[in-house]
């Protein structure tokens, strides 16, 4: 009699928590969710979460709310986010720029991987070296001709200190064998507009800002930090035709909060992969030169965790100071 009571018990066990995860799918979501990222308005992260959001909104049946909380290259808003209730209302438009920070700082408030529960990767991208269209350098080996004879008096521009743009530059030098003073932003149109001003003489930033400006020829490409040129700026050439092995490419992918249900986490990664395959959504992110790419939460997961694990020997063998 003992056993038919243990089995009854254990399949009484599975139908509730078949009943919990049926229940969680179907019930979520019941309110606006807010996906929030950590850069300026206008920026990249702002405009693919805009996107992606507006995707996610009509799939989902609720308000996507962006919400834009910008500072510490990022962290600020990872630390919220890392913290936000598990309830799966609370996603962040995660960067490049949040394995970089893991590399480059000694300590963050949050761990960049255990915190997170990933939900997929987003779209993939490369950087672009530029000038102001008619700045005296024509190209990348002029710009390099210039940082040698005068040392720590040409600036570039990031979207703050331990950001992706600033690793780019920072390994750039390294691997040139120059000196560039760094000037971090909060990300959005500030280092455009400052470009476009006077005040810094390089921009390093993404397709976003950089794409619309070299069509309409405000601005010179020097160098994309691809491998070989991207398909959306073909004229432009790759850095590592002027600086040897040069490569970097970075990612957006959507994250939530760690101990989120998992049927919850299923769905957003089912509606997410479903809302990049939308033709005006998956034409809108190529049209700014994005490579859309999805996978599993453990794909980006994996992603992450090599990508920091990149970043510290990049940093290492550069010699990069870590803050």
């Amino acid at each position: 009699m003992g056993i038919p009571r243990t089995v009854a018990a254990i399949a009484s066990l599975f139908c509730s928590l078949a009943s919990f995860a049926a229940s969680a799918d179907d019930d979520y979501p019941s309110r606006p969710i807010t996906l929030t990222h950590g850069f300026g308005a206008g920026g990249n992260a702002d405009a693919i979460s805009r996107i992606v959001g507006d995707g996610l909104s009509r799939r989902l049946g609720k308000p996507v709310i962006v919400e834009a909380r910008p500072g510490a290259g990022g962290n600020l808003a990872s630390d919220r986010a890392a913290k936000a209730a598990p309830d799966g209302y609370t996603l962040i438009m995660l960067t490049g720029g949040h394995a970089v920070s893991a590399a480059m700082y000694k300590a963050l408030p949050f761990d960049p991987v255990e915190d997170f529960q990933m939900v997929s990767t987003v779209v993939l991208f490369p950087f672009v070296v530029a000038v102001k269209s008619s700045h005296r350098f024509q190209t990348l080996a002029d710009l390099i001709a210039e940082a040698k004879a005068k040392p720590d008096t040409l600036t570039y521009s990031s979207v703050g200190v331990g950001s992706t743009q600033h690793l780019v530059g920072e390994l750039l030098s390294s691997m040139a064998g120059i000196r560039m003073i760094h000037v971090p932003y909060k990300g959005g149109g500030g280092p455009i507009n400052d470009l476009l001003g006077g005040q810094i003489d390089i921009l390093i930033d993404t397709l976003t800002i950089t794409a619309p400006q070299l069509a309409a020829g405000a601005i010179r490409g020097l160098g994309v930090t691809s491998e070989k040129p991207w398909f959306s700026i073909p004229g432009v050439p790759p850095v590592a035709a002027t600086v040897p092995g040069y490569e970097v490419r970075s990612w957006l992918g959507i994250a939530t909060s760690k101990s989120v249900p998992q049927p919850v986490v299923d769905k957003l990664n089912r509606e997410l992969r479903a809302v990049l395959e939308m033709p005006d959504i998956k034409d809108k992110l190529r049209a700014m030169g994005n490579d859309v790419r999805t996978g599993s939460p453990d794909d980006m997961r994996s992603m992450i965790s090599s990508e920091i694990s990149r970043w510290r020997r990049v940093i290492d063998a550069a010699g990069i100071p870590r803050q």
